[in-house]
């Protein structure tokens, strides 16, 4: 089961997909962003098959809180120390982009911008401070790719992350969102660039498993519906070029694919 977010006749909606006769399609769409499947199995009836509609980001988040180095071999590559409790950071709003939109490299600025892909969270119920033992996955609407796009040389001129992680299009997130994944036993993690593998990782190489992460990260903030947590990224990172292809594939939710340009 998955959902997407769409513009069709200058309209942007919200769509439940399902495949009709073989066909992708958006059987029933509504207006507002869902905070459950019943809420969307209950919306209009659409019938509008999938490639007739441009796809959106699936979510419009308040904010995006990513987890860095949260797969051992990941943080070795890049001769970092391995965290002993979450690393949690933010990515601002505006870098939110949508499969098939361009990231755009700060040429100007940056000589290394990366790729990290990975498993993003979609939060489908508000969460504060939740106590030991509280079980995290009532909180989860679902699961999509996300592009964590980084200036690896601003990251480490920085010393924090902010810029390097921030600029406008470093976070693609789609194609859709998907229920029924589990990573707790296993969704794989590839990214691929120009076709050729990239990154291979699976999410039960976690150092901090999901539950871990959304405890940790709400005994900080208040996590909203649509908000997006984006979960780590797998060893392989490297540098996009100008030209270049880039997809990430999360197992069960699909491929996220963006063209790399130069912002000038």
């Amino acid at each position: 089961m998955s959902y997407c977010r769409f513009q069709y006749q200058n309209a942007i909606r919200y769509g439940l997909i399902e495949r009709v006769r073989g066909v992708e399609t958006i059987i029933r769409t509504m207006a507002t962003a869902p905070r459950s499947w019943p809420e969307l199995e209950g919306a209009e009836r659409s019938d509008l098959p999938l490639s007739e509609a441009r796809l959106l980001s699936p979510v419009e988040p308040s904010k995006v809180v990513c987890i860095g180095r949260n797969y051992r071999e990941h943080a070795i590559e890049l001769k970092h120390p391995i965290p002993t409790e979450p690393l949690i950071f933010l990515k601002p709003p505006s870098s939110v982009i949508a499969t098939d939109d361009a990231i755009r490299r700060p040429n100007t600025l940056s000589q290394r911008v990366d790729h990290e892909g990975e498993l993003g969270v979609v939060i489908g119920k508000r969460c504060y401070r939740l106590r030991p033992g509280d079980n995290v996955r009532p909180y989860v609407l679902g699961y999509t790719c996300v592009n964590d796009v980084t200036a690896r040389d601003l990251q480490e001129k920085d010393g924090q992350w902010t810029r390097a992680k921030g600029f406008d299009t470093f976070c693609p997130v789609g194609p859709v969102v998907a229920a029924n994944l589990d990573p707790w036993t296993g969704v794989s993690v590839q990214t691929r660039v120009n076709g050729q593998l990239r990154q291979n990782g699976t999410t039960v190489d976690f150092l901090f498993p999901l539950d871990t992460l959304i405890h940790f990260i709400s005994q900080v903030m208040t996590l909203e519906p649509g908000d997006l947590i984006a979960t780590g990224t797998p060893a392989g990172v490297g540098p996009l070029q100008p030209g270049d292809s880039v997809e990430v594939t999360v197992e069960g939710v699909g491929t996220l694919k963006n063209p790399v340009l130069d912002l000038e």
